[in-house]
């Protein structure tokens, strides 16, 4: 397994040159749809930009990890709050229902040495949060940001550029 180095110059371009969504157009469509399916309201935007941001923190990704920062300082979230989601076990700065969602982010990312992923007490938990609209749009709001996932690491999009245009 090779180390990264710490001191290597971050390139400021994309991996990719040419944007993943200019090359296959038809991706707008199923984005749109993703963002109008999780625009319900029936899970507060907060409350999926938090789980957005925890994703792109366990995968590490600098792009979404910056964009869904950006997302909620512009939804007026505390700098506590937002920054304290990489520790939100041992933070004050979450309700019940924010903690449920961000354990079941975590559950669905990151492998389990106890079994399955997402375990029957986990799944009680959160719907004791959520209604079935609400954990529906939370099961969707996960599966959007791991939809993008793989274009935020393999094509490597330069953080803090515009969400509607990260190559140029």
């Amino acid at each position: 397994m090779n180390a990264r180095s710490i001191t290597a110059e971050v390139p400021m371009a994309p991996r990719m040159s040419e944007d993943p969504a200019q090359l296959v157009p038809e991706v707008a469509e199923i984005s749109a749809a993703l963002f109008k399916a999780t625009g319900n309201r029936s899970v507060p935007r907060t409350t999926i930009s938090l789980v957005q941001l925890r994703a792109g923190q366990i995968v590490g990704s600098t792009y979404l990890t910056v964009l869904h920062t950006g997302f909620l300082r512009k939804a007026g979230e505390t700098e506590e709050r937002i920054t304290s989601v990489a520790s939100w076990q041992d933070s004050p700065y979450f309700t019940p229902a924010e903690r449920a969602a961000l354990a079941l982010v975590e559950a669905v990312l990151q492998p389990s040495a106890h079994g399955e992923r997402v375990s029957d007490e986990l799944y009680a938990e959160v719907a004791e949060h959520y209604d079935a609209k609400a954990l529906a749009t939370l099961t969707i709001a996960i599966g959007q940001v791991n939809f993008f996932i793989p274009v935020a690491l393999i094509a490597k999009p330069v953080p803090g550029r515009s969400f509607t245009d990260p190559w140029n």
